[in-house]
């Protein structure tokens, strides 16, 4: 059974019924795009297209979603025996998950017939907005960190349980190496992470009595160290390999609170100097991408950061004006006129175009067209199943976000708000349609 059946705004069954009843079955082209970047990203990253296209390929109707849509007012007796053999038949093209895109680009293009293409507004917007929100903003924690690995201690932080896991899957798309949330590990194969919490340290008799313990059980851990005075605790880490001579196997030491620089600097130093420099430093406590540039650019040296509650919830830009809008029905161009709410019609394709491997321009131009650059929308979907060949595998489309990641202008790339904006120009032949479809509905 599908947990998405009902997942739909009311209005959506609302036009269902209103389509049905009408007849109004012809074929249409709805487009998911962002309106404007958020003044915190030079670009987004799309991702959560492979849930996407599960929920949609398994979308079902059991009797007791249909015994509830019969209690409210917007449903008929034949509408409802339509609901209850109700199958996605449509295309979906999209951008693959990884790529960066830009203002106004098409990621994700669905041809059906109006009342499918209808009914999974909701879901489209709920699931791409969300995994691409946290994509984006993991892609700069990413490279904040220059190289040190990032582990995702957000599952707490997160707003709800659906989030905190597909969240876990978008940060590692971006680049984050590990999670702490196991439930993500086993849905998508994510590796995990963790150790212990300040609670088994105060539980203990000391802090050596916890150190002591605890490594028993898990010779190659990570110990926390800053439960009562960071310094000491690390000092207590030199005395156990002391004791424990070639059967000390710590991996690293984690620091949670206080002057992360300073502390991951004296840390480094009494670990060295007890010829302990394989242990490594872990950082964690309230980090953002701007706190682990500071960090990073002045050469602290760790080797991990823990980041949580900013990473998974998108803290300074938690959501973006993402749109899923009819751009042709029944063959004709459709579109938004109102104020600041455009739409291109018709179906599209965006060309990615480069110069010596790096991406110089973006191009929206009318499906069928043939520009210079790499079409990036390709079918995902069609006849309302997967395309085989269109690999959804988590570790190809991580390694293809690295590859498109470093393939962005480098000014792009930087974490400061954006100065020089990328080139996304339109085609001739679709701005040419624009103003003939603007004309037809003005008309």
């Amino acid at each position: 059974m599908s947990s998405s059946a009902l997942f739909a705004d009311l209005y959506e069954f609302a036009m269902l019924r209103a389509y049905f009843e009408l007849g109004m079955n012809a074929q249409a082209t709805f487009s998911l795009f962002v309106r404007e970047l958020p003044p915190q990203r030079n670009f987004l990253i799309a991702a959560g297209l492979d849930d996407l296209l599960h929920e949609i390929e398994h979308w079902r109707f059991e009797p007791h979603h249909i015994d509830y849509l019969g209690s409210l007012k917007i449903s008929s007796r034949p509408f409802l025996d339509w609901l209850a053999n109700f199958r996605f038949s449509g295309d979906i093209y999209a951008m693959r998950e990884g790529a960066p895109f830009f203002e106004n680009e098409p990621i994700l293009e669905v041809i059906a017939p109006i009342a499918e293409a209808q009914l999974i507004e909701t879901l489209v917007l709920n699931q791409i907005g969300l995994q691409t929100i946290l994509a984006s903003k993991a892609a700069r924690v990413v490279a904040a960190a220059r190289g040190a690995s990032v582990v995702d201690f957000g599952a707490r932080r997160a707003q709800g349980m659906d989030a905190a896991t597909k969240g876990a899957r978008a940060f590692y798309i971006a680049g984050v190496e590990s999670t702490s949330n196991v439930a993500a590990g086993q849905a998508y194969g994510l590796p995990v992470a963790g150790t212990m919490a300040h609670s088994f340290v105060e539980a203990c008799a000391s802090e050596m009595d916890a150190f002591r313990s605890f490594s028993e059980v898990f010779p190659d851990t990570t110990l926390l160290v800053d439960t009562y005075d960071t310094l000491e605790g690390v000092k207590k880490v030199v005395a156990l390999a002391k004791a424990r001579g070639p059967n000390f196997n710590i991996r690293a030491v984690r620091l949670d609170s206080g002057d992360l620089d300073m502390l991951s600097r004296q840390t480094r130093r009494i670990l060295d100097d007890a010829g302990l420099t394989d242990v490594q430093i872990v950082a964690s406590g309230g980090l953002e991408e701007t706190k682990i540039d500071a960090l990073t650019s002045r050469g602290a040296p760790i080797d991990v950061f823990g980041v949580g509650t900013d990473m998974a919830a998108s803290s300074d830009a938690p959501n973006i004006d993402i749109a899923y809008k009819l751009t042709e029905y029944a063959g004709k161009g459709r579109m938004k006129l109102s104020a600041g709410k455009r739409s291109l019609p018709g179906r599209k394709q965006v060309f990615r175009e480069f110069r010596d491997g790096v991406a110089a321009r973006d191009v929206i131009a009318r499906e069928g067209e043939t520009l210079p650059g790499v079409p990036l929308l390709q079918p995902f979907m069609l006849s309302g199943r997967r395309v085989a060949e269109q690999s959804c595998d988590l570790p190809r489309i991580r390694e293809y976000a690295k590859e498109q990641l470093a393939a962005l202008p480098p000014h792009l790339r930087m974490l400061q708000s954006r100065e020089a904006r990328y080139d996304v120009a339109i085609s001739d032949a679709l701005a040419s349609y624009e103003r003939e479809t603007r004309a037809q509905l003005i008309d």
